[in-house]
């Protein structure tokens, strides 16, 4: 299939061509990782970059990297505004930071932006430890087509190579004694062996050398929550990281540190605390001042005194469920700040379904103590708004923190707080002021 594949063709021979890549892109790639790099640029620079994007998405990362470098800057920026931002980091992560950031460069900012999010680690994180510089094999390849690629790249210590499916998920692990014992012609998918194990790239530092030790690995894969293979984990890297934490480690204990330990001296303690305090209490008179704001008609119902803590005890704890999901989905790389309509969205839907559940049990509560349908009826409609507030809050917060370059971690739950708080007031007592003649 490779062979049919050759620069300076006609027109009906092109227009052959980009219906091959069009309805068959996973034959197509494999033919295509066959071929020389100019070869591969001069099909990329002929026919459309729409017809090629399901090519881009299952090229093995070290052809796309050398691939992407090779192909004229027009077509190279096309290429990048229109890949997915989850596959350009995994492109992108095989470049050194410096021919990175040149490309970055080259494309619109909030794709820049995207791009470097998901290429941001901590640096206790497998994500932060893991080579990118790492070769998919697929299953379906031959040892012929292996053993030439292996010999482009002359890595010293390989012990190993990875294979994946069609779809770049982590298949197995193919031995090199395996490989160089094959027939030629044998597929690479009758050499895998199973690869022990993976981790997320979100893997703490410790989880990975827990896992290491109870699993010897040369190389420890690193997969997205899709399976895709992002990198590989060496021994070495590890011995480093647990150095690099420990250093870190005597320096918090001293006070240089992001964060506060139980060593801290007291002076290091208030300077991190006292800021949060009077911010929490300034948020605290903003939702006094939303009560004052009805002190007339909780003097006239003083009810309403009573069932306050119950809406705003609510909302918050709605709030809270969607921040700490939330959270960990930008946390884990699941979600990306892009993704905001869709997940604000899916927790405005939670938070309303689940308002109208609890308002039901609320309003039969209530009803039962006071006797009053009209309170009933307000408590309830009040518990709909504030809880559907608090869902929506709850999921955009930290990811306008994290688009803002801020810790979601450190402040959003302030800010959560303060919000719920007076959805809570606000809808409860503006609704039974509106509908006070029904108390």
């Amino acid at each position: 299939m490779a062979d049919t594949i050759t620069n300076g063709i006609s027109e009906a021979e092109r227009r052959l061509e980009e219906g091959f890549f069009s309805r068959y892109p996973a034959v197509a790639t494999d033919s295509l990782e066959l071929l020389e790099t100019a070869e591969q640029v001069a099909i990329f620079e002929r026919l459309p970059v729409s017809t090629m994007l399901p090519v881009w998405e299952r090229l093995s990362p070290d052809i796309a990297a050398r691939l992407l470098a090779a192909l004229s800057r027009p077509i190279a920026v096309e290429t990048m505004q229109k890949l997915d931002p989850g596959r350009l980091a995994r492109l992108l992560a095989v470049f050194g930071e410096e021919e990175r950031e040149e490309l970055l460069s080259l494309v619109a900012e909030r794709i820049a932006k995207e791009v470097r999010f998901l290429l941001r680690y901590p640096p206790d994180r497998a994500g932060a430890m893991m080579d990118t510089r790492v070769q998919l094999f697929r299953q379906s390849g031959t040892v012929a087509d292996m053993r030439a690629r292996l010999r482009q790249d002359r890595r010293p210590g390989r012990t190993g190579c990875f294979a994946v499916d069609s779809g770049n998920r982590l298949a197995g692990w193919v031995d090199m004694q395996d490989i160089a014992l094959a027939e030629p012609e044998e597929r690479i998918g009758s050499l895998v062996r199973p690869v022990g194990g993976s981790v997320g790239p979100m893997a703490t530092m410790e989880e990975v050398g827990d896992f290491l030790e109870q699993n010897p690995l040369a190389d420890l894969a690193v997969v997205d929550h899709d399976g895709r293979l992002l990198g590989a984990i060496r021994h070495a890297s590890v011995i480093e990281a647990e150095l690099e934490s420990t250093s870190l480690g005597i320096q918090t204990m001293v006070g240089v540190s992001r964060e506060e330990r139980a060593t801290s001296t007291a002076a290091f303690a208030v300077r991190k605390r006292l800021p949060w305090l009077e911010i929490n209490l300034a948020t605290a008179f903003v939702a006094a001042a939303v009560v004052g704001l009805f002190e007339s008609t909780i003097a006239q119902y003083t009810a309403l005194a009573v069932l306050l803590p119950v809406v705003a005890g609510q909302s918050g704890n709605t709030g809270a469920q969607a921040l700490a999901v939330t959270m960990r989905g930008l946390a884990l790389r699941e979600i990306r700040p892009a993704q905001w309509f869709r997940v604000v969205a899916k927790e405005a839907n939670v938070g309303l379904l689940n308002g109208v559940a609890v308002a039901l049990t609320t309003a039969a509560g209530v009803y039962i103590w006071s006797g009053s349908d009209g309170l009933a009826f307000i408590i309830a409609a009040s518990m709909v708004v504030s809880m559907a507030i608090a869902g929506i809050s709850g999921a955009a917060i930290p990811i306008l923190l994290t688009t803002l370059r801020q810790d979601p971690a450190q402040s959003s739950s302030i800010v959560l707080t303060t919000i719920t708080d007076i959805a809570g007031f606000f809808s409860f007592l503006g609704i039974a002021t509106l509908l006070s003649g029904l108390i």
